[in-house]
């Protein structure tokens, strides 16, 4: 899912931000034919996610680096673990240092807590949201997946997810949620898959007697969560969301939802502490 024209974006934009007229320390106190090796190795335990945006930062500044991967995304790893081997011009190596333990750093913490996340969700899915960093949605994605949750819609273009917000503007003229949620049915192809939120115990009834495909119960309590999945009875996919962290996932998943969505799992999640050690010879 993460493509390779993704991570050139993400990384040719980072490497120009970092570096718009060359690393000036470097070539002040590198020389140019000075060799570097090093290793990128962990500090702390946790689950790595970005392989390829590791070898393609390297690549980027030098195609002559030569990156050796020692794991891949998804295992787990501990701390002292060598992740991966890295050799090719100095200058190249110190260039790239820095943006590609940014980007392999924030994507190894999302996909260790992610990976907390489902280890306590039993039978339901942990899915992530939009809640992402601009410009970064692609790599944040894959680590969600690297650590063993899926992903909600990619974008506001992938499916429909109507809120308590866009119901009220459409039944602000006194038509009914169902009749609102069908006529927008009948618009939609039929690979199109259609959400809808609910906040109360009441609109569930009639969002499911209008025709969906999932339907998500927003900051419902446990005792709430639960009368809402027997009421639905299998008649759509049940999404929770809101309220949930590690100390409430457990208890979320137990009511019998189908997704639970986290937010947190890219808006709150500490970068990995994983480190570069380099080696100079002339």
């Amino acid at each position: 899912m993460l493509t390779d024209a993704a991570i050139e974006t993400i990384v040719f934009a980072a490497l120009e931000e970092d570096a718009p007229w060359g690393d000036i320390t470097s070539e002040l106190f590198v020389p140019a034919t000075a060799v570097a090796t090093a290793e990128f190795n962990a500090r702390e335990p946790g689950v790595f996610s970005g392989a390829a945006v590791l070898v393609a930062t390297f690549a980027a500044v030098d195609p002559s680096i030569d990156v050796t991967m020692q794991i891949e995304d998804g295992d787990r790893f501990a701390a002292g673990d060598v992740l991966a081997l890295i050799s090719g011009n100095a200058r190249g190596v110190l260039r790239a240092e820095r943006i590609a333990l940014n980007l392999v750093q924030r994507m190894s913490g999302i996909a260790t807590l992610t990976a907390e996340f489902v280890a306590l969700a039993g039978n339901a899915r942990i899915v992530d949201t939009r809640k992402t960093t601009p410009g970064l949605r692609a790599i944040e994605r894959h680590a969600v997946r690297s650590g063993g949750g899926f992903n909600h819609r990619y974008s506001l273009s992938d499916a429909v997810l109507a809120k308590d917000n866009h119901l009220a503007v459409l039944t602000a003229a006194g038509r009914s949620v169902t009749e609102v949620i069908r006529e927008a049915r009948a618009q939609l192809g039929h690979t199109m898959r259609l959400e809808v939120e609910v906040d109360r115990i009441d609109q569930i009834e009639p969002v499911l007697a209008g025709g969906v495909d999932v339907i998500m119960l927003d900051n419902f309590s446990i005792e709430e969560l639960r009368a809402g999945v027997a009421l639905v009875n299998g008649r759509a996919v049940v999404e929770a969301s809101g309220g949930v962290s590690l100390d409430t996932v457990a208890a979320i998943a137990a009511t019998g939802v189908d997704v639970i969505s986290v937010g947190a799992i890219t808006h709150s999640v500490r970068a990995l502490d994983l480190g570069l050690d380099v080696q100079l010879r002339s």
